[in-house]
């Protein structure tokens, strides 16, 4: 699979960063597991899910030029998500979360090209973490 667009990854992923934990509220607010961003900061176990996830999606940025470094950590990840009774199909879900995340982040900053180095980085990533979900 050809690698996501290091730069426009990386440029986009500057400006969420530096708040990490309100962006990551904007990504799981906007699924229908809270109401409200308000709700979601209420939750001290969801903060604490919430930093882990912008930590994976972090170490993907940082990697971004050699994901396959990271191929046993998110396949390690696949199997944890599998073990405490996640569905495969939430992955997709969180996929289009992040999109949303950074969408609403960033603007008119973020670019159809950004839109597809995101995509294709999380397609990836998900790749990965299903094959540990499988046991591979």
């Amino acid at each position: 699979m050809e690698r996501p667009e290091p730069e426009l990854i990386r440029q986009s992923w500057r400006a969420v960063s530096r708040s990490p934990l309100e962006h990551g509220t904007v990504l799981f607010a906007s699924g229908r597991q809270f109401s409200s961003p308000e709700d979601c900061l209420s939750s001290p176990e969801f903060l604490g899910h919430i930093r882990k996830v912008m930590l994976v999606i972090e170490a993907a940025v940082t990697n971004v030029e050699d994901l396959s470094s990271l191929e046993e950590y998110l396949a390690g990840l696949g199997r944890k998500h599998r073990a405490v009774g996640v569905k495969l199909s939430s992955f997709s879900t969180v996929g289009e979360s992040l999109l949303y995340m950074l969408e609403k982040c960033l603007g008119p900053a973020f670019t159809p090209a950004m839109q597809a180095a995101w995509s294709q980085l999380y397609r990836v990533v998900v790749a990965a973490m299903s094959r540990g979900w499988d046991g591979e």
